[in-house]
């Protein structure tokens, strides 16, 4: 999905638009707890998954 410059801007005015200065602030916050909560689930399901493949292979030996 190529998005163009005046495309993301217009998306930005009407995001501005739509929510006002004062709350952007807060959904970006938001957001980015957002975020950061999805890389902490998914870096947590790749620990699991290593972990389970090293137990597997102590397992044939």
């Amino acid at each position: 999905m190529n998005l163009r410059i005046a495309e993301i801007i217009a998306i930005a005015l009407l995001v501005l638009l739509l929510f006002g200065g004062k709350k952007i602030p807060e959904l970006m916050k938001g957001l980015g707890k957002g975020v950061k909560s999805f890389k902490d689930g998914v870096s947590g399901i790749e620990d699991d998954l290593k972990n389970d493949s090293i137990k597997q292979d102590e397992e044939n030996k």
